[in-house]
């Protein structure tokens, strides 16, 4: 019999994805739930032990990592055409989001040259097609983006100068700021940073119950 999301209980692991993806506006398939279970079990699996996230963190795979990333796509109403996921570590969140965003072309930057290794096997693995994998320095990108996320890979400051400056007129930019209850002490500074370059700025509440705790986004626009 197939499965289908209405079929995942709320309370287990992948019910986080579902749930997370569907307050963002962009419902996960069977076949998106079936890519997303593999990459939870290659994290654990290949990116723990390598390194490529904390050793504590195979409880909150799903919860913490892969549902957290699917939230950033709230800031798309409608899939973006490209993505440029900056110090994207072991894909996160740009695997998650090229998963629900099929028909985006998503670019994973790093620098690291085991996490780069990493990537590969994982992309190799969930056959995204529409995925590539670049290694280099995030502040050393020069072309213009149609979409970008951070999630916590370079300083908030450092990431809205760089949205300002490689975003393409009218494209979309959301940070992931903080993990905690209470809106970060620096989100109205960051927020009128953002406007003084002259980006459209908002900071963006995720509720608690969707991942296992609150999470804050900024999203930005060129």
């Amino acid at each position: 019999m197939t499965r289908t999301t209405s079929d995942v209980p709320r309370g287990t692991p992948v019910s986080y994805a579902v749930e997370a993806a569907r307050y963002a506006g962009h419902p996960l398939s069977d076949v998106q739930i079936a890519q997303l279970e593999q990459y939870a079990r290659w994290l654990e699996a290949e990116a723990i032990p390598a390194g490529g996230l904390g050793p504590r963190e195979a409880e909150r795979i799903w919860s913490r990592h892969i549902a957290d990333s699917l939230t950033f796509a709230v800031g798309w109403p409608q899939a973006p055409g490209e993505l440029l996921d900056v110090g994207t570590g072991v894909g996160l969140p740009g695997i998650p989001l090229a998963v629900a965003f099929p028909d985006t072309a998503v670019t994973l930057l790093d620098r690291g040259g085991r996490r780069i290794r990493l990537l590969h096997r994982a992309v190799r693995m969930l056959n995204l097609g529409n995925v590539v994998i670049a290694q280099g320095d995030a502040l050393s990108v020069a072309d213009e983006w149609g979409g970008l996320v951070f999630r916590a890979s370079i300083p908030p400051p450092e990431a809205i100068g760089l949205a300002n400056r490689i975003l393409e007129p009218g494209a979309i930019a959301v940070l992931g700021l903080s993990t905690r209850e209470e809106e970060p002490d620096r989100a109205q500074d960051l927020i009128s940073l953002a406007s003084a370059l002259g980006l459209e700025a908002e900071i963006h509440q995720i509720p608690r119950e969707l991942l296992d705790g609150t999470s804050w986004l900024l999203i930005m626009r060129s």
